[in-house]
């Protein structure tokens, strides 16, 4: 049965609400090919949604899981949003290459840096996670980034920082690079303390030094301010959990 643009809405404002991740996927693709507008999706049903689960965290209706799954929810109808609401015609202002560390498979906060680098103008390589110092050197050897973001959630994973740091001092490239860190348990002391030039707490901080060190272009388009404000929107209801 096809779904009314009201129905698609309603329904992906309550599905997200809940979390449920593969009916909020499933009905952003429906309304895609009913050619509704990426930029209705957002404001009409999953920004709200997300606003409306941050106010129940804060009267205490709602607790860290629910947080949790309602935030990823949105992200993956994000990753289906994010090539329609991204500036296209506009040349490549930078290359920026990332991964999680190896021994951490979290990529929810790298992905969402993506989605933002990507919609501001960079050219992500995202190299995934479990990601080993010597991976990092070849892909660095390969693409030549401007910059290289280094992302770790657990705090047994972040001495991987270092350990990746050295590994491109021995090979010769840790000047020819900027390298930026993050992830939850990450401080700007922390990344101070490893070597790293740069410390980003979200996703909408990291793309904004990026775009200050590789010389900002005038102007975004509205689906471009679309993309940061709702992945903005991601990024808090996470920290929150």
């Amino acid at each position: 049965m096809t779904l009314s643009s009201e129905e698609i809405l309603q329904r992906l404002y309550d599905e997200t609400l809940t979390g449920n991740a593969p009916e909020v996927l499933d009905l952003t693709r429906q309304a895609l090919e009913q050619n509704m507008e990426p930029q209705t999706l957002l404001f009409d049903a999953l920004i709200p949604s997300l606003e409306e689960v941050g106010a129940r965290f804060e009267r205490g209706d709602f607790f860290v899981p629910e947080m949790l799954i309602a935030g990823r929810a949105m992200a993956g109808a994000m990753e289906v949003l994010r090539p329609l609401l991204a500036d296209t015609g506009v040349q490549t202002i930078g290359k920026f290459l990332m991964g999680t560390v190896k021994g951490d498979v979290h990529d929810i906060g790298k992905n969402l840096v993506n989605i933002m680098l990507e919609g501001a103008g960079f050219e992500v390589i995202d190299l995934g996670v479990q990601v080993a110092p010597e991976k990092f050197v070849s892909a660095i050897e390969e693409h030549q980034p401007d910059i290289v973001g280094f992302s770790a959630f657990l705090t047994t994973t972040m001495p991987m920082f270092k350990a990746n740091i050295e590994a491109l001092q021995k090979a010769g490239l840790r000047d020819k690079v900027h390298i930026a860190v993050g992830g939850a348990p990450v401080t700007e002391e922390y990344a101070k303390h490893v070597g790293a030039d740069s410390y980003a707490p979200d996703a909408s901080m990291a793309t904004r030094m990026a775009k200050h060190l590789v010389g900002d272009r005038s102007g975004q388009s509205q689906g471009a301010q679309a993309l940061e404000q709702a992945v903005m929107k991601i990024d808090e209801t996470l920290r929150k959990g």
